[in-house]
């Protein structure tokens, strides 16, 4: 492995790595205020807001202009069935599933809610390893995106778990939930370090995943939760984020 490699990898992981402090963050927050649905609806907006960003913005464009039009679009359309499929094989509740009922159907859907978010967050990983590859600029940008974006994603799998009063389950679920995005980007480096004239389409495919999440996962849940402004505020908040972070990361 050469010099240049090994400081790409040791990059990539390190900032995978940002997956910790904000899993950290995110299960303090709801520690704190579990029942906010205001802050829960804001969340889920500025959520699925960065993640529609880096994809159409960052992603797509950039495996537009290495790859050309029609591959892009197959890899792009490849994400989305891949998770659609892991979604049909691999059940999972929602957030808002979990209120309510005995309190071992309340375990058995935070199970299903932690199992979900780690399903989540295996391609944010793969995307931002991609990303750092084709350029460091703009994998420096896709992974502080998805680090904000993993806050809140964090506090909604939190939520649902902290009223069953097993705080070892909290903690481990919380911990490979972290894990999660660095085995995403240790992936995505093994792919691209096998096929490398493949990392064009790989970001594509990962973009398709993070989309189908946001459609299928999170724009969902804001509606369950009726705060539509809220969600709409946290959307608009996630545009002026991603602008500054342009701005910034030249």
């Amino acid at each position: 492995m050469s010099e240049v490699t090994r400081n790409v990898y040791s990059a990539v992981i390190l900032l995978s790595g940002l997956s910790f402090l904000t899993t950290w963050i995110g299960v303090s927050l709801a520690i704190r205020f579990r029942d906010s649905k205001r802050g829960i609806a804001f969340g889920i907006g500025f959520s699925a807001g960065i993640m529609m960003l880096i994809s159409f913005i960052e992603l797509i464009p950039e495996s537009f202009s290495l790859a050309g039009m029609w591959p892009t679009l197959i890899s792009f359309a490849v994400g989305i069935c891949l998770i659609w499929a892991l979604n049909l094989i691999i059940p999972h509740t929602h957030l808002i599933d979990e209120s309510g009922g005995t309190r071992k159907t309340a375990i058995k859907s935070a199970y299903l809610i932690v199992f979900g978010l780690i399903l989540h967050d295996v391609p944010e990983g793969f995307a931002m390893a991609n990303s750092y590859i084709a350029s460091p600029k703009l994998g420096l940008m896709v992974a502080i995106a998805i680090a904000l974006h993993n806050i809140p994603e964090e506090f909604a799998m939190a939520v649902p778990v902290v009223p069953l009063r097993r705080p070892l389950f909290l903690y481990i679920s919380a911990l490979l939930s972290a894990m999660a995005e660095p085995v995403g980007a240790i992936v995505g480096l093994m792919a691209v370090d096998a096929i490398p004239v493949l990392n064009p389409l790989f970001m594509a495919f990962a973009a398709g995943a993070m989309v189908f999440i946001s459609l299928h996962e999170l724009f969902p849940m804001a509606i369950r939760y009726g705060n539509t402004k809220l969600f709409s505020t946290g959307a608009f908040c996630a545009l002026i984020v991603h602008w500054l972070l342009n701005a910034v990361i030249t």
